[in-house]
């Protein structure tokens, strides 16, 4: 069965999924939402604070070839 982006099962057939949809609409059932998304919140944290120590470590040099790589990169879609 098909999974939606936070992994929730859904109808795999369009008539099932307008089913389902119109039960949620109407009441009869309850959309299930995934609050938490399987990751550690102080995992999260760690990896907040890691971007600002690796930006500390780094020289200027460094950092200005980095972003020239990924602006090349996302301006070479």
């Amino acid at each position: 069965m098909p999974t939606g982006p936070n992994g929730e099962k859904r109808p795999a057939d369009i008539i099932g999924n307008a089913v389902t949809i119109a039960k949620i609409a109407t009441g009869e059932t309850e959309d299930e939402l995934v609050e938490n998304e399987g990751k550690d919140p102080a995992a999260q944290e760690l990896g907040k604070k890691g971007g600002k120590a690796r930006a500390a470590k780094m020289s200027s040099e460094q950092r200005i070839e980095i972003a020239k790589k990924a602006s090349k990169t996302r301006w070479a879609k």
